[in-house]
């Protein structure tokens, strides 16, 4: 039976006077992949950083079934918020994630390196070890930050729009690598493309200022409706194609 890591209990949270989320419960278990979902402005953001720690309620409580040290939760944010600019080589951002405070960069471990160097192996990126992370591709920093948020063994992953810059061919490679690594972890996925995480997820969470779970990894548009989420369910097949809602003028002619 899978561990309870975290439990959310009416929570409210926010930014200055403005109230993002309210009246949260969501649980967190050690084999759980959530996909959460939801329109721009709903809150999806302010749900991770509350989870990890960074936004503290303002009502209601977050509880932690573990040892909250930097290392227990890994964290792939939106890359357009990191500076391509900042003088790192690619093994020492991926080398970054296992960086404590009482400790000197310098003085990683040999067996830490040779870590940092199969994490990008399995990226395929081991070539860039030595290269400077601002002249990488979207989709090779990526990759470099993905194995940064792993190279500790975190208990939880946590994903914001892992797919920003990815290519069609890395996006399936990096879903696949996050099933496996749903082995041994719990993931928590913020996406848009409902159509492709539902093949990969177990369960999803739509945030639109509350969060309605769904313990499944298929939602149809009625339930979206049904939890207030207006989003559109993305749909794949031999044309790509987006699966709209109907308008009231048409359903008036029927």
């Amino acid at each position: 039976m899978a561990d309870k890591l975290i439990e959310m209990r009416s929570v409210y949270a926010g930014y200055g006077n403005a109230v993002i989320l309210r009246d949260v419960d969501l649980d967190i278990y050690s084999d759980d992949f959530i996909g959460v979902i939801g329109p721009n402005g709903g809150g999806k953001t302010t749900l991770i950083k509350t989870i990890l720690g960074l936004i503290k309620p303002r009502k209601g409580k977050v509880s932690y079934m573990f040892d909250r040290d930097r290392h227990a939760i890994g964290y792939l944010p939106q890359l357009h918020k990191f500076d391509p600019r900042f003088p790192i080589k690619v093994c020492e951002v991926v080398l970054s994630g296992l960086y404590d405070n009482r400790l000197r960069p310098s003085i990683y471990r040999r067996k830490d390196r040779m870590k940092a160097m199969e994490l990008l192996e399995s990226m395929n990126i081991q070539d860039l070890a030595k290269m400077p992370i601002g002249e990488l591709s979207g989709g090779q920093m990526q990759r470099t930050f993905l194995c940064r948020a792993i190279i500790s063994d975190p208990i939880l992953l946590i994903l914001d729009e892992p797919n920003t810059y990815v290519d069609n061919k890395f996006e399936h490679d990096l879903y696949d690598r996050l099933k496996d690594l749903n082995k041994r972890m719990a993931i928590l996925l913020v996406s848009h493309d409902i159509g492709t995480i539902s093949y990969y997820i177990k369960s999803i969470a739509c945030v639109n200022h509350k969060v309605h779970y769904h313990g499944s990894g298929k939602i149809t548009q009625d339930q979206l409706a049904a939890y207030d989420c207006p989003i559109q369910i993305i749909t794949h097949g031999a044309v790509p194609h987006t699966v709209l809602k109907t308008h009231q003028d048409e359903l008036d002619t029927e």
